[in-house]
């Protein structure tokens, strides 16, 4: 069973929204924080946005500060990421990714190897 399952990636004019949704019912141990990673082709990974499973605190990076919500339904075990007002720049894969002790803050700065990662989904974003 995959620990993480991402869905929700598509193809969406600029100006456009989309949710993506990240199963995280196959971890069965505590975690801390889950987040959002993104890879466009020729680019590094970005981290994109987190949520402390305790507390619920939210981060973003500062290219999707108001037009990214990241959310989570505990009863379903899913974190959402929002998108809206999407640009050509964030096409790229996405990745849900989770941690049983890092916080938010050092998770987005994509230098600690994580516990998660998810397979990825695709988001294009395009006329």
């Amino acid at each position: 069973q995959a620990h993480l399952v991402e869905s929700g990636g598509d193809l969406v004019q600029p100006g456009g929204s989309l949710r993506l949704s990240c199963a995280t019912s196959g971890v069965t141990l505590p975690i801390t924080a889950v987040g959002w990673f993104r890879q466009a082709p020729g680019k590094e990974r970005e981290g994109v946005s987190c949520i402390s499973t305790r507390g619920g605190s939210t981060h973003y990076v500062d290219s999707v500060k108001g037009r990214f919500t990241i959310s989570r339904d505990n009863a379903n075990s899913t974190v959402y990421l929002e998108m809206s007002g999407l640009e050509t720049e964030d096409t790229a894969v996405y990745y849900c990714v989770a941690d049983q002790v890092l916080p938010c803050t050092v998770v987005l700065r994509g230098v600690a190897e994580l516990d998660y990662w998810g397979q990825g989904t695709q988001v294009t974003v395009s006329s």
